[in-house]
């Protein structure tokens, strides 16, 4: 398929990846790294995803305002219109409440994809053909598709979503629950079931169905984001979206919509995909040495294995007998921790702050 001048991508791209620290910092996050060597950034990466299935022009960036010329410098071809600056972190509905909002007025029969800027996806055709199929789906039904993973292992990091047998809308399956990152006994019980898929965080919507939703489920953000209409597209929409932001709460699309509204349906997919979110998810998809382990940098190893070592090309790092470790140094900071304890990397960044200030986050 062509791509259609009524479909349109959300790339969500302002968050600072925390569980990701301290490779990915408040200057310079990670989605605005080339995270797997490959050349190319990650908010490039997902940008050049969906080339062939939406025009340039309708490629918007959600972003935090800090970031603005840091997504310029990466994708040059996008006009400031379609870079939308958040004054404040809010979650993702204020986000995709803002660009749902301004995508309307430009276009009412808008078919809209949000997605996040710092997802891997190693199977880029059977992603676009998914992507397709849902857009026949929401360009003609009233309905929200999300994109659901089958899962590998029994994962503590990603949401699931729970899907009802009963088919509809093709190859679609209507939605039950959404689980944000359960523990690992329910985690087990989940795949063990069959009746869970783990949550790509990718949602599709034509802009009627996402605008109804708001109303809906959240009508004090879609109250504040409605009245924005006269502004969008013109000087003032920064004054206004300040003022938006300072009266949102901070809450996530999931949250305040998905888990509320009824017409929620998921696509079963397998296209090679990984949130990145963690040091652990890194090393699972990294090229690994003899001795089951990621690298990049300078290093000397010895004795050492199923560790991931990322550190930068002006410093030799010798290891020596270590297992199952992350060792991980950006700019100021150098952590070393178990590969295991990767889910308390937010509280030593969040000690970092605390003890030795900003600079360092």
């Amino acid at each position: 398929m062509s791509s259609n001048k009524n479909n349109y991508v959300v790339i969500m791209a302002g968050g600072i990846g925390s569980r990701f620290w301290p490779f990915s910092r408040n200057n310079h996050p990670k989605q605005f790294h080339d995270i797997l060597g490959t050349g190319k950034t990650m908010i490039q990466q997902t940008a050049e995803r969906f080339e062939n299935i939406c025009p340039q022009e309708n490629i918007f960036i959600v972003t935090n305002r800090i970031y603005k010329e840091k997504v310029k410098e990466q994708l040059p071809y996008l006009s400031d219109n379609q870079i939308l600056l958040e004054p404040i972190a809010r979650n993702t509905a204020p986000c995709v409440a803002y660009a749902a909002y301004k995508i309307y007025k430009q276009n009412p029969d808008a078919n809209i994809i949000v997605a996040p800027s710092d997802h891997v996806i190693l199977k880029e055709v059977a992603f676009e053909n998914f992507i397709n199929e849902a857009l026949i789906q929401t360009s003609q039904n009233d309905i929200i598709v999300t994109l659901g993973i089958k899962p590998h292992r029994p994962d503590t990091g990603y949401g699931y979503i729970q899907f009802l047998e009963k088919k509809s809308f093709g190859e679609l399956h209507k939605v039950k629950t959404f689980t944000e990152k359960p523990n690992l006994e329910v985690a087990k019980q989940f795949v063990e079931s069959g009746e869970f898929v783990w949550n790509a965080g990718i949602f599709l919507f034509n802009a009627k169905t996402i605008l109804k939703a708001f109303e809906e489920n959240m009508p004090e953000t879609a109250e504040i984001f409605k009245q924005g209409n006269s502004t969008y597209f013109t000087s003032e929409e920064s004054k206004f979206i300040e003022m938006a932001y300072s009266q949102s709460k901070s809450i996530s699309i999931d949250y305040g919509i998905m888990e509320k509204a009824v017409n929620v349906h998921v696509l079963l997919c397998e296209f090679g995909w990984s949130d990145l979110g963690t040091w652990k998810s890194l090393y699972e998809i990294s090229p690994k040495d003899e001795n089951q382990n990621a690298l990049s940098g300078k290093h000397l190893l010895y004795d050492t294995k199923n560790c991931i070592v990322r550190t930068s090309q002006n410093k030799v790092v010798v290891v020596e007998g270590l297992d199952n470790y992350i060792v991980a140094e950006f700019d100021n900071v150098f952590m070393i921790c178990k590969k295991d304890s990767e889910q308390k990397v937010k509280q030593f960044l969040n000690d970092a702050k605390e003890r030795f200030g900003e600079d360092f986050v």
